[in-house]
């Protein structure tokens, strides 16, 4: 009896094994045409990303092309891998696929929240082109020449020659200014004048020599405009369209400056520093007169003893003298 109650374990143990080792059997051709199922999807998924990249890059933007053709590869490869699982277990059903593709998907995207954000930022980017590959933007304080955009983030090569990476979601949620968006763009400086000369004489020459200058657009033409009355100048703003690039639009300015001023010198305008008033304060008087005494905190006391001949009285002297350590 109790060799019979030993054996049963055993054989039920041994019947498991050999189970388990029948449907490995079975399912090893299944294993097989799942790999190869997979290597096949893999070079397929390759196949598809170069298609797109060929196809898409004739027209539309480098990083469009790339970003689309990168995704388009990965929906190829992944419904090879529905695939292979489908002819792995033949008793799982297209609809439980499915079912296990949006649970999982729901599971990834709470662990991946930030990635996925920047990944559907980056297409929408793509899809909306608010700017492109090598256009000039101002996005979260940064400036300078759009690179490419990825699936994660936006590259930058700021003006002063540094490469700046900003998430996607930041850049699709921010103000973006494209400097680069329209074929010109207006710049202006001011010029203050002495009050003495005409302004209408000198905003004649300003525009004169704008309309002078290379690279300079004469439509719109340029134009001077009297902004303000300053302390001790006429405030004349001079405004001009010229290229939207950066490197091109602050050559243009410097020269421009440079010619309205040699213009406005030839033509005898003044060009004034500013005037400056200074009013002597009581203490100033004082010290200089000589009728008062100054004390060490700055206060100004009548002097009792006027005959002294200066505003510091003695103790005062010795007062300062103590307060400087002498």
């Amino acid at each position: 009896m109790n060799r019979a109650q030993a054996a049963g374990p055993t054989e039920e143990i041994a019947e498991s094994a050999r189970s388990i080792l029948d449907t490995t059997v079975e399912a090893l051709p299944r294993v097989g045409i799942a790999l190869l199922i997979v290597a096949v999807g893999w070079a397929l998924s390759r196949l598809v990303r170069w298609l797109l990249h060929r196809c898409l890059r004739r027209r539309q933007t480098p990083s469009f092309a790339q970003v689309m053709s990168r995704l388009g590869g990965w929906l190829a490869f992944g419904v090879t891998i529905l695939l292979a699982i489908a002819v792995t277990f033949p008793s799982v059903r297209p609809v439980d696929l499915l079912a296990g593709l949006g649970f999982v998907s729901l599971a990834i995207g709470f662990a991946f929240q930030d990635i996925l954000e920047n990944t559907l930022s980056g297409v929408l980017l793509l899809f909306r082109q608010p700017f492109r590959s090598g256009d000039q933007i101002e996005v979260q304080q940064q400036s300078g020449t759009v690179e490419a955009i990825t699936i994660r983030e936006t590259r930058i090569t700021t003006f002063d020659g540094q490469l700046v990476l900003i998430p996607n979601r930041d850049v699709y949620k921010s103000v973006i200014r494209v400097q680069t968006h329209f074929e010109a763009r207006r710049l202006d400086f001011v010029v203050g004048i002495a009050y003495e000369n005409d302004p209408a004489d000198a905003t004649r020459v300003i525009v004169a020599a704008l309309c002078e200058v290379a690279g300079v657009a004469s439509a719109p033409a340029p134009e001077a405009i009297v902004s303000e009355l300053g302390a001790s100048t006429v405030q004349i703003a001079a405004r001009f369209w010229t290229s939207p690039r950066q490197n091109d639009a602050l050559g243009v300015l410097s020269t421009s400056i440079m010619a309205v001023k040699s213009a406005l010198d030839a033509a005898g305008i003044e060009l004034p520093a500013d005037i400056v008033v200074l009013q002597a304060a009581p203490s100033f008087r004082a010290a200089v007169q000589g009728d008062a005494v100054l004390t060490p905190g700055g206060a100004v006391r009548p002097d009792p003893d006027p005959d002294h001949g200066h505003g510091f009285g003695p103790d005062t002297a010795g007062s300062v003298n103590r307060r400087s350590g002498s």
